[in-house]
């Protein structure tokens, strides 16, 4: 197919508000936040139905330019090329991609009306502590989640065996020393507004980074290692390698 061709197959996809993905050699121009250019490359460029435009290169992740919901596209051809022109009013953007040739073309009505469930956050690990006090430590109570201070929220506060006003700051990846810190001003708020003297303070996170278990141990606080709740990670589970068969 020419370039034609594909400028009506573009057209028809966009006007049934199809999800399109195609792969061209093409240049681009973005103007809105900034000004860009980028010179010719084979690229990936994706048209979702509510308009979002996205422009990858062969490597990488993230796109290279995108252009919001709500963008209209135009296709025109000019001078033998393919011209898509995208633009977004309300973001007051616009994109011009440049297209030589098309190395493959695709677009369907795609539906989803799912919304993603997410395992193994903070607030996942402060529910499994508050049901498992004993992965803190044998005797310990937890009397309240979320304990709000002008500081945020306390992810869980208790009492241990002596009981000891107990604050458990979670932290579901490697714990900084912004969670020292944080855990520090918890600490601190709940001696001044329950005026008590003594309150432990406790950061439960997988691990810990070595400048911030120092300043923990200097300001007498513990780290307990925990890992956040991980229910949909099939990997986790013990399974036969390929290579020892």
């Amino acid at each position: 197919m020419d370039l034609e061709d594909y400028a009506v197959l573009l057209k028809d996809a966009i006007n049934r508000t199809e999800t399109i993905v195609f792969s061209c050699r093409c240049q681009v121009r973005y103007s809105g936040r900034a000004e860009s250019y980028l010179d010719t490359g084979d690229r990936v460029v994706m048209i979702k139905s509510d308009g979002a435009l996205l422009i990858h290169q062969p490597t990488g992740n993230a796109p290279i330019n995108y252009m919001k919901p709500g963008t209209s596209h135009t296709l025109i051809i000019n001078s033998g090329k393919l011209k898509l022109k995208s633009n977004n009013i309300h973001q007051k953007e616009s994109i011009d991609v440049s297209i030589d040739k098309m190395h493959f073309f695709n677009s369907h009505k795609l539906e989803d009306a799912q919304n993603i469930i997410v395992s193994g956050t903070e607030d996942d690990m402060s529910d499994m502590i508050y049901r498992n006090p004993a992965m803190i430590e044998d005797g310990f109570k937890p009397v309240s989640q979320e304990e709000q201070t002008k500081y945020g929220f306390i992810d869980v506060m208790g009492v241990d065996k002596k009981g000891v006003l107990t604050i458990v700051e979670c932290k579901r990846y490697c714990a900084e020393l912004s969670a020292v810190t944080q855990l520090r001003r918890y600490v601190e708020k709940i001696m001044v507004s329950k005026g008590i003297t003594k309150v432990r303070g406790i950061i439960a996170a997988p691990k810990i980074t070595e400048n911030a278990k120092k300043m923990l141990e200097d300001w007498g606080f513990e780290f307990k290692s925990i890992n956040p709740p991980k229910y949909f990670e099939e990997y986790d589970k013990k399974q036969a390698r390929l290579d020892v068969f």
